[in-house]
């Protein structure tokens, strides 16, 4: 049987997301290091959660170099990426790019809104182009097109802003949106996850 370990960064939907995929909620490195798969939620501050996560870091690189699945959703996703405009801390520099916040916007973007997907994942199986998910967040991550799997745009104060909501890189996953929060089209994420 599989183990899914969802990493305790101190701030986080733990309990949603294991209602949807199971596995156990830690940050052992025990668990760490025997873990099949890896689930990092995030909300709030990037420093704070940062500080927490980078004890870790080379157990969770070591994880992703194996070749195991890992997927970071909101925070979780923007920790995968070098830094962030929010604060001191960095990230765990797996993907080339930061953090910025929306500018001369209405923050947090919060509330439903739809997914373009740019490539084909396996994460997206079984679930439409444009389905709608649940955001909120005040800041988004620039990265390369490469890494880019989705994008949405956000509409505020006369403005656009289109944004990388999804990442992929072999093994490695990344939403922008609350997939536990998302309905059965969240739900059926995490399921392909749990699948892979």
């Amino acid at each position: 049987m599989q183990k899914i370990v969802i990493l305790n960064g101190g701030v986080g939907n733990f309990s949603n997301v294991q209602k949807a995929v199971g596995g156990i909620i830690s940050n052992e490195i025990n668990d760490i290091k025997k873990a099949d798969k890896i689930i990092l939620p995030g909300v709030g501050s990037f420093g704070i959660v940062s500080n927490n996560i980078i004890p870790l870091k080379d157990y969770i690189l070591e994880h992703i170099d194996k070749n195991k699945p890992f997927l970071g959703i909101c925070l979780g996703m923007q920790l995968l990426f070098e830094s962030s405009e929010e604060g001191e801390g960095t990230g765990l520099s797996y993907l080339p790019g930061k953090v910025v916040k929306f500018k001369n916007m209405k923050v947090p973007h919060i509330g439903w809104n739809s997914v373009e997907f740019s490539k084909d994942s396996l994460i997206f199986r079984g679930i439409e182009n444009g389905s709608f998910f649940y955001f909120v967040h005040s800041y988004y991550i620039t990265t390369e097109d490469q890494y880019t799997i989705s994008y949405t745009e956000y509409e505020s104060r006369g403005k656009t802003c289109k944004f990388t909501s999804s990442v992929q890189k072999e093994n490695v996953f990344g939403v922008q949106f609350h997939p536990e929060k998302s309905g059965e089209k969240g739900i059926k994420l995490l399921e392909n996850f749990k699948n892979l």
